[in-house]
């Protein structure tokens, strides 16, 4: 088996994915509906939405899987990251970099891959993964598709963090608002008492 190489931007790669703010939340509908309608449109027994973290990856949409998490070094997402094109393994078993890999041996059975890089900024922050559990090769037209879901899945984030933005903007005002309310409220409660302390002396 072959574990993945780190690029020698990893570091700025890892400083983009934190930016995202994806990493250990909860499933969103957003991006489920796009890994779902993917698994659908091109057959395939997994689709994942994959992040990689230093030292695993972790999805944060899954179809046809359980697990949260894997270690990157037995990752083929992992491999995925190192180059911006698609990366596709037609028969794991007849690679020599994959052949004795734990998760083509053993669950969950892992035959075919391709995995479309996810950008974030400039930066390789995971895949958008379609795994068959017989081997597989993937036409130019379903190749097409593939990359047309994972633009979908980028522009989720975009949007996702411009929302989160604009929730914290929003959020600020508010405060600031309350506390020149209360601010205000004081002041008057103030003139007031000094206006009843005037009338009495």
């Amino acid at each position: 088996m072959q574990a993945p190489d780190k690029p020698t931007y990893e570091a700025n790669r890892l400083a983009a994915l934190t930016l995202t703010q994806l990493l250990d939340t909860s499933p969103e509908p957003r991006f489920d509906r796009l890994t779902h309608l993917a698994q659908l449109t091109l057959k395939s027994d997994i689709v994942l939405m994959s992040l990689i973290d230093n030292d695993r990856q972790w999805f944060k949409s899954k179809q046809g899987l359980t697990v949260c998490e894997m270690g990157r070094d037995v990752s083929f997402c992992g491999h995925a990251i190192l180059s911006e094109s698609i990366f596709e393994i037609a028969d794991a078993l007849e690679d020599e970099r994959f052949a004795n890999n734990p998760l083509v041996l053993g669950e969950p059975f892992v035959r075919s891959y391709l995995g479309v890089p996810l950008k974030h900024g400039s930066q390789l922050i995971g895949t958008l993964c379609f795994i068959s559990l017989r081997p597989r090769i993937f036409s130019a037209e379903e190749r097409e598709i593939a990359t047309g879901f994972a633009a979908a899945i980028e522009q989720e984030i975009h949007d996702r963090l411009q929302e989160h933005d604009h929730d914290k903007l929003v959020a600020s005002e508010l405060m600031y608002l309350s506390a020149l309310f209360t601010g205000g409220c004081k002041q008057l409660q103030n003139k007031r008492r000094d206006r009843v302390r005037a009338f009495f002396m």
